[in-house]
């Protein structure tokens, strides 16, 4: 797709010059980080001005895909209802609306229903708006629920009388949406945040009927490499406070129905010993890396939580990476990986311990635990989906091991699933390290016979990227497209080495992998680099930068969703959201070592005049994650350098942040422009 009849918007140049270990960078662009200033705005929209033209040929094919994907979600749904606390809760959806209703009931079919929160109401006059969460307290007559209206991740937690629907008085500001009552329902906790750098930093303790400015400090996280989170234990007997950088933790906890004590330290940071807590039938367990590089599960009583006193429940295992559990009266579920498949491991509570693994039909699948905030029922809800069954949810009964089907997300239309294909592959890597591909099709396609193709990874912070499926992705497959998945190095698929092999001096390891996905599948007759086509978002983001930088001839076109590519400079800016918590996947740029390595990779930094495939980029003003300068300003160098006339499309959502829109319908429209670019190229 050629655009030499449109004039792209030109950024002036204003050189900033940027001195680091006697090594000088010049920024032409680092006046762009400045959402207040109006000239930054002004360009931003004329980005968007020039995308829209640009894009304006397959306006109809974006409305087509879009009423496509819109049309296959089921209008009038709901949850399976879940038990908590003497109640039944659900989610619906109705008709066009495009958030959820929450109900509950005293019986699980819902003949006396009571609705507690309408969040199209709540999002009424908001252009964005996220509930995060919701909390009732004990005694079932007040709800805790956070919510975003501006997309930067700052939650207000708001009080909500039930049974009268009445707000209370109390609302608090810059929260990160969590909250953990009391046992006497007289207090709850939760997490303030910093307004500038966004770290969860600080738990406090708020009363009922007071004003926020009266609440507590009850811990304060000093250490600006560590981030607060806070959750109640299994036995709902203790708020746990977890501080953790990325790859260590210290847990502290404190009894509920002491809701004044001081907090106690589970036991102190180590530097490199990561561990979180749980508590259950009057014993603390601990998934820790203690001497386990994948993980093992283990024990101590009350008042002997020092490390020294762990004793192994589940020991570590090289193939096996423990990732989590969580306690029923009469088992224990274990969540784990092998081979790259997520498993559910049933692990008797009686003296024997005899286990079992669930069983799955299919060779690529996502296997997760459910909501399961009741311990005493004979059944463990599951979550399953592939790249082509659609989410299901199961009850499962351990004792006789039967699967009993509750739900399966509907798909509007002539779906069906017998009409894909789905697998798992291992290819080489440039170091002949075997990387998963997982990838689907249609049936009807005949592969591999040179097919357009989208190859998606993250690979960075040991998140896993999951066979998941997407009923927004059969626009793609419907029209020819095979959707790979490049489980790279820098998650954690593989256990733990193969985040560890893929972060901090190891990290191009993960640009190597996904270049060695692409190749292979290229070499072997899937696609060919006219038809071949990448995405990623936020550290995907920096992947696309990076491979672009690296293989620019290997694709027809590349989407990079709020990408990351401004390494080096965002990491010398501690004043910026996550920088702090991020040396230890990054590394520090203050080390001249790591300075170096991350420059030798950093997209914007390795800018270069050369020939580009057609890009699309995508962000958002209130970005809290990456910036929305970072893309901002390689766009602008990009288009200074590069020496084609293929697309080079930045589009600023002026309203969202790192996750877009957040309506079930129109979070999908920006879907829709990045399938259309996409079929738009192969069609040419």
């Amino acid at each position: 797709m050629k655009i030499s009849h449109l004039v792209p918007p030109i950024a002036p140049i204003k050189p900033t010059v940027l001195m680091t270990h006697g090594d000088q960078r010049i920024d032409h662009y680092f006046w762009l980080n400045d959402r207040e200033n109006k000239e930054v705005i002004d360009y931003l929209e004329a980005e968007n001005a020039y995308t829209k033209k640009a894009l304006a040929p397959n306006e109809a094919l974006q409305s087509e895909i879009y009423e496509e994907i819109i049309g296959r979600i089921q209008k009038n749904d709901s949850s399976v209802p879940f038990f908590l606390n003497d109640y039944y809760y659900q989610i619906r959806y109705a008709e066009d609306l495009q958030y959820p209703f929450l109900y509950r009931s005293k019986s699980e079919d819902f003949n006396d229903e009571f609705l507690i929160l309408n969040q199209n109401k709540l999002a009424e006059g908001h252009s964005y708006y996220q509930l995060s969460s919701f909390n009732p307290s004990n005694c079932n007559q007040y709800l805790v629920y956070s919510e975003d209206t501006v997309s930067r991740r700052l939650f207000e937690l708001k009080l909500l009388h039930i049974e009268s629907n009445e707000l209370q008085s109390e609302v608090i500001k810059n929260t990160n949406g969590e909250c953990v009552w009391s046992t006497d329902n007289s207090y709850f906790f939760y997490v303030k945040k910093d307004t500038e750098t966004l770290r969860d930093y600080c738990v406090c303790r708020h009363k009922i009927g007071t004003a926020e400015a009266e609440d507590i400090e009850i811990f304060v996280e000093n250490d600006e490499t560590f981030y607060l989170s806070i959750s109640k234990s299994r036995s709902e007997k203790f708020l746990i406070i977890h501080s953790s950088q990325t790859i260590s933790n210290e847990d502290l906890y404190l009894p509920l129905d002491r809701p004044l004590d001081e907090v106690k330290v589970f036991t102190k940071r180590i530097e490199n010993l990561e561990y979180q807590i749980d508590h259950f039938n009057n014993t603390f367990y601990i998934l820790t890396n203690y001497q386990a590089e994948n993980f093992c599960l283990m024990s101590c009583p009350e008042g002997q939580t020092n490390f020294q006193n762990w004793e192994i429940e589940i020991p570590t295992n090289p193939d096996i990476l423990l990732e989590q559990f969580l306690h029923f009266d009469d088992c224990l579920i274990i969540a784990q990986r092998q081979n790259g498949l997520t498993q559910l491991k049933i692990i008797s509570a009686v003296e024997t311990h005899e286990s079992h693994v669930i069983e799955f039909p299919e060779n690529a699948y996502l296997a997760t635990i459910g909501i399961n905030p009741t311990h005493n029922f004979p059944f463990i809800r599951i979550q399953y989906q592939s790249m082509s069954t659609p989410s299901t949810v199961y009850d499962y009964y351990w004792k006789d091991k039967k699967l009993i089907f509750r739900k399966q997300q509907t798909i509007v239309g002539a779906f069906k699933s017998d009409n894909y294909y789905s697998e798992r592959i291992f290819i080489p890597g440039k170091d002949g390290t075997l990387i998963p591909i997982s990838y689907v099709y249609r049936k009807d396609l005949g592969v591999p016979n040179n097919h357009n193709l989208l190859l998606y990874a993250y690979g960075s912070y040991g998140i896993s990227l999951d066979p998941y499926f997407s009923s927004a992705r059969l626009s793609l497959l419907d029209r020819g497209f095979i959707y790979a998945i490049a489980h790279i190095r820098g998650g954690e698929e593989l256990g733990r080495n193969w985040y560890n092999s893929g972060k901090l001096l190891n990290k191009k390891n993960t640009f190597n992998d996904f270049i060695s996905c692409a190749e292979w599948l290229i070499s072997n007759g899937y696609t060919s680099p006219e038809k071949c086509f990448a995405m990623g978002g936020s550290a995907g983001g920096l992947l696309m930068g990076a491979i672009l930088n690296m293989a620019p001839n290997l694709w027809r076109g590349v989407i990079a969703a709020v990408p990351f590519v401004d390494v080096v400079t965002t990491m010398l800016d501690d004043t910026i959201p996550l920088t702090t918590f991020e040396y230890d996947e990054w590394g520090n740029p203050n080390d001249p070592v790591y300075y170096h390595y991350m420059k030798s990779y950093s997209p914007v930094d390795n800018v270069r005049k050369m020939d580009y495939p057609a890009i699309l980029v995508t962000t958002g003003l209130h970005d809290s994650q990456v910036q929305y300068w970072e893309p901002a300003k390689w766009v602008a160098k990009l288009r200074v350098h590069k020496t084609d006339n293929n697309l080079l499309l930045l589009h600023t959502n002026m309203e969202t942040g790192h996750s877009g829109a957040t309506g079930r319908f129109e979070q999908h429209r920006e879907t829709a422009m990045e399938y259309a670019f996409l079929i738009s190229l192969s069609e040419l």
